[in-house]
């Protein structure tokens, strides 16, 4: 848990400046998807988790 809460921060959290809640709501939807089907995952192999 500590590596993904360290991944989302340095991967999109500080990378940004949000005008409201709901544009980190969006932001974090996306990226959540993006992390679990397309980015490759080194504890995995390389491979996605889907």
């Amino acid at each position: 848990m500590e590596r993904y809460n360290r991944t989302v921060r340095y991967e999109w959290l500080a990378c940004d400046d949000f005008e409201s809640f709901a544009e980190v709501q969006e932001t974090a939807t996306k990226w959540l998807w993006t992390y679990n089907n397309e980015r490759p995952h080194m504890g995995l192999g390389g491979i996605i988790p889907k």
